[in-house]
């Protein structure tokens, strides 16, 4: 009879390594007593993660208007010497 190949993931290695005893409640389909916690971590994960997007977006627009700026000293620079 053969076995299905199950695909292990980094994160599930992750928790292996962490704590063995967990990844195996976790194989076993037992839930963890501390799901509050688990949700509240997940929240916070979710929320810096979108702290971190718009930190991200606000760089890029920041180069960007730098861009504008230089472009447009150059544009000016440019168009002061031949005129």
């Amino acid at each position: 009879m053969a076995r299905a190949k199950k695909t292990v993931r980094a994160s599930e290695i992750g928790n292996y390594l962490f704590c063995q005893r967990a990844w195996w409640y976790a194989r076993q389909g037992i839930k963890s007593r501390n799901q509050k916690e688990l949700a509240g971590g997940a929240a916070y994960h979710a929320e810096h993660a979108g702290q971190a997007r718009r930190i991200l977006i606000s760089q890029i627009v920041g180069y960007l208007l730098l861009l504008c700026a230089l472009l447009l000293m150059v544009y000016a620079l440019a168009a002061h010497l031949f005129a």
